[in-house]
Parts: structure tokens; C-alpha cells; sequence
């Protein structure tokens, strides 16, 4: 039985309290409660607090209630024992077969399992990363990278429409000096003032003649476009190589500068001046965003005539809405605070809900130890460090897991040799490698002939109750807890949630594992027994749990180490 499915029994319990007219609930019965595992051994195996909750609109107190309730509760299909403590908190314990039917339905469902449909029907566009296609992505990227793709992930996973959007700062001075930068380097120039250094410019001077024979013997602005174009164009491939090689997937790639080229921008402009929420001072064009909680009005056209980025994000904010997203999640770093009030106005101005279609996420700054010394300069880049050298160094999961298992807004200082080692100190390591025991006990089971039995209850199948040993149950029910945690990492965005649920996991099956009452394979010359099928379909459940948690976080799930 899964947290969900017990939570439909007491709804249907206190349903069946207000039709007998033994308790009045004026706002109606709760659509669903809260069921939680207690802490403490001994508390049954979930606890729920909802006697505490409604008592008050049911005229009654809590205690009452919830003696009201365990009376319906133990005649109730699968519930052997329920006991009120304290105020009125129900500890609840299932049957053996109603626990351990939660195996079953875990290997019977497999990828799909945890997946719910509690965000169905909402539209979210995520955000994240944004960088300028001036240089390679750097560690300053990586969290974003990560974060942000595991988000999209458990949203996918909770029933939202997710498009992963990477916003391309692809408009203003810095794309003139980039290209003046590879122009100089191709011509063995000294770098012009304000542009870019590092042997990637180098590098990027050589791709641009070899795919453009004699581009650099165009003259002046004919070559600077000319550069500007095709460096934009290599520079711009290898961020996208380089993020899909980090296991991170944009499905928008979205262009700053075509929100302009399209005219998206003054018609944005125009909205704005007819909603009134525009005015002019000083010869500049500005938004009134203190009108709606910003800490200042917000310039949107410069007295010199020139265009604010923030006129480009109230357009790009706008662009989203039409396109039909319902949601819009943005992922900044830790120097964009002062970003967050005037994004919000930003959605006000043009009359949304900020509250409703409108997430603003900080992450803070991650720093990177090696042999005590922070990683900062770049062999390639010429000062912070790129994300592809940090993968070589660190490699794809323990980076991905290490960055995914703490939340946005937590500095962060990771040490090399901590977050690489194998050791059960790794949490990384701890949790696939407990993926790769569960793929190895299968394949023993395997070479001994044995096989899943159905799962469909017919008679010689899968005999739940047989997963009756107190570590069976602990197992069962951490299993049935995950579709309320990736339901929750979706709802808070929060995938951290994800990578300690895991941990949690697999530190109990490793506790299963060691138990020699909760052997899965027959000793010596014994038999097969209904009991070792028991036990091989919750090792199955069990791997495709930690499997299926991984994938969401973009960490693989290895079936050796």
C-alpha cells in the first residue's frame, strides 16, 4: 500500500463519516491527505495528521476525531493496526499483503513508475543558463546546467508540458567585440580594448578560416560581419555539443536578436504605452515598475535612442506568454537579485499574475577545491575554468549527482578528491553503486534459474505477504515513497529532494541487503523457494527506484562497478 493509495482509503473513511452524519466538514471532505512514514520505530508504518487539521471545522478536537476515524480505518481493506497518539496523530500498520503488493506494482510499472499527473495541464517554460555565444561555457554555467535540467526533469516527471529553454544573448556590443577578437587573433594583432582572450579565440580563428577560405582578407565592416556571423555561428555549435555531452538538453534555443529582427519589441513598447505603464523623462523612455513593487523605475529606451536589455526581457517575457506557457521559470545567478522585483513588476505591468506565471529562482556561486586551491584559471579560456574541463576532471555523474543533491540557494564548495573517490563516503558512488548490486543479486538469480513470478495474483505467483520481515517492510515503504518525493521536487522545484531521497534508499536496502533473514537467493543446495521470488521481485522494485531517481537528476545508473 503507497502513501497515495492510504490516503484515498482515509478520504474515503471520513466520506463515509459525513454521509453516515457521525461528522459534519462544512467545506467538504479533503480531496487528499498527507501520510507520512514516522520517525520513530514503532509508530506503525505511516502517521497522519489530518484529525489535527479538520477537528476544528468539525466542532470537535482532535483526540476525538481521531478515534472517530481509526474505528472506520481498521476495517478497512489492508490496515491491521491503528493506533491514535497524542493530540490526535493516527499511526497506521498495513498488512504484509497490502505492503508488499507495492514490488509488484513497482517492477509492473518500471520507467513509469514515480511518474504522477499532480502539475497535468500546466504549460512551463524553464529558463536557464543564457550565457552569450562569446566563449566556451565555464563552471560559472554548471550549476545552471545541471539545476536547471533536473528541474525540467521532474517537472516532465509530475505531468507539466516542459520546454528547456536556452536564451541566446546574442544582441549588442559584445558580438562587435568578439568578432574584432577573432579578427586580431587570425591577423596576429594584440587583443582590441573590451575583447575576449583565452587560446579559445585562438582556436576559433582557425575553425572560421578553415569553414570560410580568405574571410579574413574581407575589409572592414564587410569582415567584421562576416567573422561576426560564422565565429557566432562555430561558437554557438560547441555550447550546444557541450552541453549535450553534459547530459543537459535544450529543446529552444531562442535568439535575442531575432526578437528584434521580428519587431517583437516595439510592439511590446506600443502594448505597454497603451496600458499606461510607460513614460518619458530626460529624453528616455521608461517603465513604471514602481507602480508594482520595484525598487525603482526601469529605463526601456536611453535618451541616446538605444534599447535597454530590459526592454528585450519584457519582449522575450511576452514572446513566452504567447507561445502558451502558463508558467515561466528563470534561473539566474547569484549577482541577479536585484532582478527579481523588477521581473515581477515586468509581469505586472503587462497585466499577469506574477504569482501565477512567474518563478524567479537565485542560485548561489560554486566553488571547486583541488589539493586546497580553488580551480579558477582555464588552460583554454584563459581564467575561470570551462565546464568541459571540469567533466574530464571530475566526470559527467559525480559532477552532475554533486551540484543536483544540494538546493539552488546553498553556496557551494565541492572537493575534487571527495566528490571522486569510490568510497560510501560519495554519495554518488553510494547510490550506484547500490544500482549495481541490485543488477548483480538479478544476475546471480539468473545463473540459478530463477525468474519474476507473475505478478498478477494468480495462484503460485508473487505472494506479497511473504515480504513480511520488519526490513521487507522498511524497504516497501521507502519504494512507495517516491512518487510523493519527485511529486514534491516538481511542485517546489526542488530536485535535491530527489538525490537525498535516493541516498535514503539506498541506505535502507543496503541494511535489507546485509540482513540474513532477508537473503534473496536459496543457500547452498536449497531449493527455490515462493519466498526468494518474493524477494527477487523487490530487488527488481528496488533497482528500478534508484534507476528511475538517477534519470532524473541526468546521473547514469551503472550495472557494474
Amino acid at each position: 500500500m503507497t502513501p497515495a493509495q492510504l490516503s484515498t482509503t482515509i478520504v474515503e473513511a471520513l466520506t463515509s463519516l459525513v454521509d453516515a452524519g457521525a461528522l459534519t466538514l462544512p467545506d467538504g471532505v479533503p480531496a487528499e491527505v498527507t501520510v507520512e512514514r514516522p520517525r520513530q520505530k514503532g509508530h506503525g508504518d505511516y502517521a497522519t495528521n489530518v484529525a489535527l487539521q479538520l477537528a476544528k471545522k468539525a466542532g470537535t478536537n482532535p483526540r476525538a476525531l481521531g478515534e472517530l476515524l481509526a474505528e472506520r480505518l481498521r476495517a478497512a481493506e489492508g490496515i491491521s493496526a491503528v493506533e491514535v497518539a497524542g493530540p490526535g496523530f493516527l499511526n497506521i500498520s498495513v498488512e504484509a499483503g497490502a505492503q508488499g503488493k507495492v514490488a509488484a506494482e513497482v517492477v509492473a510499472a518500471g520507467r513509469e513508475y514515480g511518474r504522477t499527473r499532480v502539475l497535468a495541464g500546466q504549460k512551463v517554460n524553464v529558463e536557464f543558463i543564457s550565457a552569450n555565444p562569446t566563449g566556451p561555457l565555464h563552471l560559472g554555467h554548471t550549476r545552471w546546467a545541471v539545476l536547471g535540467d533536473a528541474i525540467g526533469r521532474v517537472l516532465s516527471a509530475a505531468g507539466a508540458e516542459v520546454t528547456r529553454e536556452f536564451y541566446i544573448n546574442d544582441r549588442g556590443v559584445q558580438m562587435n567585440h568578439f568578432a574584432d577578437s577573432i579578427i586580431a587573433a587570425a591577423l596576429g594583432e594584440p587583443k582590441p580594448e573590451d575583447g575576449y582572450a583565452g587560446g579559445y579565440i585562438d582556436e576559433l580563428a582557425k575553425a572560421v578560416e578553415a569553414a570560410s577560405p580568405g574571410i579574413f582578407q574581407l575589409e572592414g565592416e564587410e569582415r567584421r560581419a562576416a567573422v561576426r556571423a560564422k565565429g557566432y555561428e562555430l561558437q554557438l555549435k560547441e555550447q550546444q555539443e557541450q552541453l549535450e555531452s553534459f547530459n543537459t538538453h535544450f529543446d529552444v534555443w531562442f535568439s535575442e536578436l531575432s526578437l528584434h529582427d521580428s519587431g517583437s519589441v516595439p510592439e511590446t513598447l506600443q502594448r505597454l504605452k497603451d496600458l499606461g505603464h510607460v513614460y518619458e523623462e530626460g529624453g528616455a523612455l521608461w517603465m513604471r515598475t514602481t507602480d508594482f513593487g520595484d525598487d525603482k523605475d526601469r529605463v526601456l529606451i536611453k535618451s541616446d535612442g538605444e534599447l535597454t536589455y530590459f526592454a528585450s526581457d519584457t519582449a522575450y517575457y511576452l514572446n513566452k506568454r504567447e507561445r502558451g506557457f502558463d508558467n515561466c521559470l528563470y534561473l539566474l545567478g547569484a549577482d541577479h537579485h536585484g532582478y527579481v522585483g523588477r521581473l515581477r513588476a515586468m509581469a505586472a505591468c503587462v497585466g499577469d499574475d506574477p504569482d501565477q506565471t512567474l518563478d524567479v529562482m537565485i542560485g548561489q556561486l560554486v566553488k571547486i577545491m583541488r589539493d586546497g586551491e580553488e580551480l579558477k584559471l582555464s588552460k583554454r579560456a584563459g581564467t575561470i575554468v570551462t565546464l568541459n574541463e571540469l567533466a574530464d576532471e571530475i566526470g559527467v555523474d559525480a559532477l552532475r549527482y554533486s551540484l543536483a543533491r544540494y538546493p539552488a540557494d546553498s553556496p557551494l564548495v565541492l572537493d575534487v578528491a571527495e566528490i571522486t573517490k569510490q568510497s560510501n563516503d560519495n554519495p554518488v558512488y553510494y547510490v550506484q553503486y547500490a544500482h549495481a548490486r541490485t543488477c548483480r543479486m538479478i544476475e546471480n538469480a539468473r545463473d540459478l534459474g530463477m525468474s519474476l513470478p507473475d505478478l498478477t495474483g494468480a495462484e503460485g505467483g508473487f505472494d506479497p505477504s511473504l515480504l513480511a520481515h520488519e526490513r521487507d517492510g522498511e524497504l516497501l515503504r521507502a519504494l512507495a515513497e517516491y512518487p510523493r518525493v519527485v511529486a514534491s521536487a516538481a511542485e517546489l522545484r526542488e530536485p535535491h529532494r530527489v538525490a537525498r531521497y535516493l541516498e535514503d534508499t539506498a541506505s535502507v536496502f543496503n541494511k535489507w541487503y546485509d540482513t540474513r533473514e532477508c537473503r534473496m537467493l536459496p543457500q547452498g543446495d536449497e531449493p527455490v523457494q515462493p519466498v526468494n521470488e518474493a524477494r527477487l521481485v523487490l530487488t527488481v522494485a528496488t533497482r528500478t527506484v534508484i534507476a528511475n531517481g538517477l534519470d532524473l537528476l541526468g546521473v547514469s545508473a551503472p550495472e557494474r562497478m
